[in-house]
């Protein structure tokens, strides 16, 4: 090992996209991953549980954001506009991480385990949003309803911002919504 260089966690991160598009997740050791960032195995262990969590490890953060949001949003709010704040609020959490998320989710693409634990990644998602909107006072049911509805539009909106170019992820989440409220 050279001298010792900063942000060990995500020289990780990036050296397991590299080969993760290069050679394909289920090809990649967590050796290949280490020796790619100059560490070793037993610091990639000190980040990540296994090669899956470079994937998946920034959950917590984004849960905890979605759960504070919608309890947090004003009290005028309906359930909907209060996940529509919280959704917003995790799309300020991703911008600026159009690219490396593009390559995260091809990786995902390519893998039916990953976009098994993918869609684990949403319901989870959907956990945090309901817990918000019953410590708001919303019924297990609607809240429930509601935020299944949207951790499905949180995903609609990440996949149309991956596939642009212009505007943040927010004003996808915005059309999204508004979609979503002419149904009703």
């Amino acid at each position: 090992m050279s001298r010792w260089e900063p942000d060990a966690q995500g020289r990780l991160q990036q050296a397991a996209l590299e080969l993760y598009t290069e050679r394909g997740f289920d090809q990649t050791t967590v050796a290949e991953i280490a020796e790619r960032a100059g560490l070793t195995e037993r610091t990639f262990f000190r980040y990540f549980a296994d090669k899956r969590e470079v994937l998946f490890g920034g959950q917590a953060p984004l849960l905890e954001l979605l759960t504070k949001s919608v309890a947090e949003a004003p009290d005028s709010a309906s359930p909907l506009d209060a996940v529509g704040v919280a959704l917003e609020g995790a799309a300020a959490f991703l911008d600026g991480r159009r690219d490396g998320s593009r390559l995260r989710q091809a990786v995902i693409d390519a893998n039916p385990a990953l976009q098994e634990r993918d869609l684990a990644k949403r319901a989870a998602m959907a956990g945090a949003i309901a817990e918000g909107l019953v410590h708001r006072g919303v019924s297990e049911t609607t809240a429930r309803l509601t935020a299944e509805a949207g951790a499905a539009v949180f995903g609609l909106a990440f996949e149309q911002w991956l596939a642009a170019d212009r505007h943040g992820l927010a004003y996808f989440v915005r059309r999204a919504l508004a979609e979503l409220k002419t149904l009703s």
